[in-house]
């Protein structure tokens, strides 16, 4: 861009087979129950467990293994860096270096933005979802869409509408939150829905399916909003023709992800238009209409003795897109480096360092916390030339160079003002720009220390940092409490 200026029980340890069921609130502590699904259909959670059975904690996972340094391009990958050469235009959208939307095309405040394929740039503010189009002078606002067709409550379809993002041209998909699942009477998973011929079923047991989660929309020729979809489909054999929203992909009884947190679209590379959410519970990757739900860098806590561990899945805020693809997820505690396969259905396939979708890191910030303690991380990134950033809520950015596939050398970035952190963004030109929370916007720059406040930008919260590559020069999205301003770099 061009502008400058302590652990309770036996031992910890990182999960290899992941299991259904986390707690109900952050950070979560439900048992594994019952033996893991077959490998062809993942293996979060396992399969019909027996409702009225007590809480079963399995087979607890392999010792951490600390195996070799990985390698920070991400061997295998999502596919080659695009050639910088290749042919790209300015798009659109003003050349100004710097442009306020917000006075300039009459934006307000939204709470989330985010731009399409075809470079509309979708606007969400509570119940309204506004769409910007190339050529339009202000937004065209819609209400009541989707999920937001109710006012927003406990005992409505959501709680609140939380982000959005562009998917392909003319579609956004829009984020809403969700009350965490209760225990019901007789059955010990939490998150455990029993369907209609299960016991113990319930008309309102099972209308928890419908709360929360993700809805795909589309702009209509006059500008307004439609109602796509609210997605239900998924890679899962057994969840065919449910219409059920998100929920585990390998089975449909377990409802996890009900509120998204974050959304990521993928710029570039072989699988450029993916999507990826990350919710209450870990990180889904979506293409289209058709999701696969979920992956998570949880680990097992054992208590009093126990010698079965209760998975760790705090909620994930984190979600980033390397340069080569790989997809990077932080939950309150943990962290990780998932390589994506190019195929949806073996998202999900939890085999640690192994199979179609492995982790190649998978740790936590040792220098600043205990596992067991929350690192409230709120972002993560990774600059072309490598290096990892951290921004948390409560402890500042950190920065983060792997030594094996489990440990990693932590350095926190000096010379912030706050350690409150809202936002990063890794831009092309190596430079990290960092949302504060109360200092507004400020850029590293590739040399990792020299750090100036973007003095351009009005704001001190920055609430969303949005970065499109596929123009040049390339756009930055800064959302604050004052609006939306866009820099343009190289």
């Amino acid at each position: 861009m061009g502008i400058r200026t302590g652990v309770v029980g036996a031992g910890l340890a990182v999960m290899a087979l992941l299991s259904g069921g986390c707690g109900d609130n952050a950070p979560t502590i439900d048992t594994q129950e019952g033996p893991t699904s077959d490998p062809s259909d993942g293996n979060e959670v396992p399969t019909l467990p027996p409702p009225g059975s007590s809480e079963d904690g399995g087979t607890p996972p392999p010792e951490e293994d600390g195996g070799t340094t990985p390698d920070d391009g991400g061997s295998p990958d999502a596919g080659p860096t695009p050639d910088p050469g290749e042919p790209q235009d300015a798009g659109p959208w003003p050349g100004d270096a710097v442009l306020d939307y917000s006075r300039s095309f009459g934006v307000g405040t939204p709470r989330s933005v985010g731009l399409d394929e075809g470079l509309n740039l979708w606007l969400l503010d509570g119940r309204r979802i506004g769409v910007l189009r190339p050529g339009d002078k202000e937004p065209t606002w819609t209400s009541g869409v989707g999920q937001a067709r109710q006012p927003f409550g406990v005992d409505s379809l959501a709680t609140d509408s939380t982000v959005i993002c562009g998917g392909e041209a003319g579609r956004a998909y829009v984020g809403y939150s969700a009350n965490e699942m209760k225990r019901m009477e007789g059955v010990e998973q939490r998150t455990y829905i029993p369907n209609p011929g299960d016991a113990y079923y319930t008309p309102e047991r099972f209308a928890e399916y419908q709360k929360g989660d993700l809805d795909a929309v589309r702009v209509q020729p006059d500008g307004t909003v439609v109602l796509e979809e609210h997605l239900w489909q998924t890679t899962g054999a057994s969840n065919a023709g449910r219409q059920i929203g998100i929920h585990n992909t390998n089975d449909f009884h377990y409802e996890e992800d009900r509120t998204v947190l974050n959304c990521a679209r993928v710029t570039r590379g072989r699988d450029r238009g993916d999507l990826y959410i990350t919710t209450n519970h870990g990180v889904t990757r979506i293409q289209g209409l058709t999701y696969n739900s979920h992956r998570h860098p949880g680990w097992y806590l054992y208590e009093n003795g126990s010698e079965w561990g209760s998975l760790q899945c705090p909620y994930m805020h984190g979600l980033g897109i390397a340069p080569n693809g790989n997809v990077l997820v932080a939950n309150e505690q943990m962290l990780g480096v998932l390589v994506p396969s190019a195929k949806l259905e073996e998202w999900d396939r939890e085999m640690t360092w192994e199979g179609p979708t492995p982790w190649v890191f998978k740790s936590f910030n040792d220098a600043l916390n205990g596992q067991a303690s929350d690192d409230y991380w709120r972002a993560f990134e990774q600059t072309p030339e490598g290096r990892y950033y951290l921004g948390s809520a409560e402890f500042g950015v950190w920065a983060m160079t792997p030594k094996s596939r489990s440990t990693g050398n932590w350095s926190k970035v000096a010379g912030l003002p706050t350690n409150r952190i809202l936002s990063l963004k890794a831009t092309d030109d190596g430079a990290l720009y960092i949302g504060t929370n109360g200092e507004g916007l400020w850029r590293l720059e590739p040399d990792g220390t020299t750090l100036a406040r973007v003095q351009q930008v009005s704001g001190q919260r920055v609430l969303q940092l949005v970065y499109e590559p596929t123009v040049t020069p390339s756009m930055l999205l800064v959302l604050t409490d004052q609006g939306l301003t866009v820099l343009r770099g190289p």
